[in-house]
């Protein structure tokens, strides 16, 4: 089942970092990684990334696999470079207090899946 960005915004009780213009763009599955090549591997396009990473690696990476929505978690807000960077991309960027287990399960338990090959 797909998801609208901002249902994921909501379900984590999350806030938008960029973005507010991508709401209503659908992701289509989800997946939690810290290990950006795992990222790589996995048919990402159009899924929501969930991240404890806070580097423009993680944005860098997200652009290449074509990943919808990236949100970081634990409460762990991204320096300004990697805001900007997400603008530059045009990538929606959330931020949730929620940690990677929980957001992942909040999500699951509201009908987005992971991906085949999962993170």
């Amino acid at each position: 089942m797909s998801m609208k960005i901002y249902e994921v915004r909501d379900i984590l009780k999350a806030q938008v970092l960029h973005g507010d213009d991508h709401l209503d763009d659908i992701v289509l599955a989800g997946g939690g990684a810290d290990l950006m090549e795992d990222v790589l591997s996995a048919a990402a396009k159009s899924a929501v990334l969930l991240t404890g990473l806070t580097t423009e690696q993680v944005l860098r990476t997200a652009k290449i696999a074509g990943v919808g929505c990236v949100v970081f978690v634990r409460g762990k807000r991204p320096p300004d470079n990697v805001v900007a960077l997400a603008q530059s991309y045009d990538l929606p960027v959330l931020l949730t207090r929620y940690s990677l287990f929980v957001a992942s399960g909040r999500l699951y338990m509201n009908g987005l899946r992971g991906l085949d090959g999962s993170w």
